[in-house]
């Protein structure tokens, strides 16, 4: 056995002794109610949104065929950059191929010798990657403690990004982000704040940046990414004309990929355009969101996660199997995706839901999580 092979193997027995090996496979059909994805607003299936990429795929093909400075920009990103722009309340923007992308790219491209990135112990791996890619000094701060990141700021000798999310993708909570821009306006701290359970959710749908009025400062940069609420694919990066400037010019993630695909650019094109025009969908995610926690009796949501602890991985696991066999999909998350250390099942509370869907999923959550 070779040493790779035999260091895979025990990769693999570790994980199984801790509970935490992953699997993939087709678990959706007609028959099953989805609370572990993220199509918070039931929009990926939504005929507008299904029209409208079909209708980007039948004119442009199934690719942008190269990057965005290239050949790769076509009308509809442009006109998706527009109306994003709209919703978020914010000057401009710039899409990427993915959500992932766009916090790599929205974070490196501002760091020089002289940065240092302070990220919420909470914020999503996609940004703790990007501080590792930067090559800049990188530390955390606690959860949501205004306290700890100023005395964080405090003790930086250059220039700071601070990169928090705005909703939660695990515990389901709100960042102060009044109180963080305020923190990283006193110390000049570049404030990065990754919308992606936001956008479609909070505020209107138009994120919780654009509910407190920071949307559109010059040093507050909003990322999100178009495949959960707007049911799409891709990401996006909003500030001022300067930053999307900059990102164009400094965004390796940018520069050196092809272009989104332009059926997924119409598509959430239209979702965008359905989110601005039906505030009543975001509605319902507060509504079944509230309906969900009051009957688990756990605490509500700023978005649609809804997080149920479990006292053990292999509870969480044997949950989620119980609930596949009810026709309930739920998300499964075990350390080290918690960053808290505790296992859980994590529901997504879709606007799309029936209400007898709403009922029936809470009771067999509860008595899945008891067993």
């Amino acid at each position: 056995m070779s040493t790779w092979t035999s260091w895979l193997a025990q990769r693999a027995e570790l994980r199984d002794e801790r509970g935490t090996t992953r699997t993939i496979g087709v678990l959706r059909d007609d028959a099953t109610i989805d609370l572990a994805g993220n199509d918070y607003l039931g929009l990926s299936r939504d005929s507008r949104v299904v029209a409208a990429a079909v209708a980007a795929l039948e004119e442009y093909g199934a690719g942008a065929g190269a990057s965005r400075l290239v050949t790769g920009t076509l009308p509809v990103h442009e006109d998706l950059e527009a109306a994003l722009a709209e919703l978020c309340g914010q000057q401009s923007a710039l899409v990427f191929a993915s959500g992932y992308a766009a916090n790599l790219g929205a974070v490196t491209a501002f760091v020089d010798r002289d940065t240092s990135i302070l990220l919420d112990e909470h914020a999503h791996a996609s940004l703790h990657d990007a501080a590792r890619m930067s090559r800049a000094p990188h530390e955390t701060f606690a959860h949501n403690d205004i306290d700890d990141l100023a005395r964080a700021l405090s003790q930086q000798p250059g220039r700071s990004i601070v990169a928090v999310e705005s909703v939660y993708s695990v515990l389901g909570d709100a960042a102060p982000l009044s109180e963080l821009a305020d923190v990283c306006a006193r110390y000049g701290a570049l404030l990065i704040i990754d919308e992606a359970h936001g956008i479609g959710v909070a505020g209107e749908g138009r994120g919780l940046a654009h509910t407190l009025g920071i949307a559109g400062a010059e040093d507050v940069i909003v990322t999100a990414t178009l495949s959960k609420a707007l049911g799409a694919q891709g990401g996006v990066v909003l500030g001022t004309p300067a930053v999307r400037e900059h990102l164009i010019n400094a965004a390796r993630t940018f520069i050196f990929d092809t272009g989104l695909a332009p059926a997924a650019a119409a598509g959430a094109l239209a979702a965008t355009n359905i989110v601005r025009e039906q505030p009543d969908l975001v509605v319902a995610i507060g509504r079944h969101t509230a309906q969900i926690s009051r009957a688990l009796e756990i605490s509500p949501s700023a978005g649609a996660v809804l997080s149920v602890p479990m006292p053990t991985p292999a509870a969480a696991v044997a949950a989620r199997e119980q609930l596949r066999e009810r026709g309930v999909l739920v998300g499964c998350f075990r350390p080290p995706s918690t960053p808290d250390e505790v296992a859980r099942l994590r529901l997504t509370a879709r606007a799309d839901l029936t209400p007898v869907q709403v009922e029936f999923t809470a009771d067999e959550v509860r008595r899945a999580a008891a067993c």
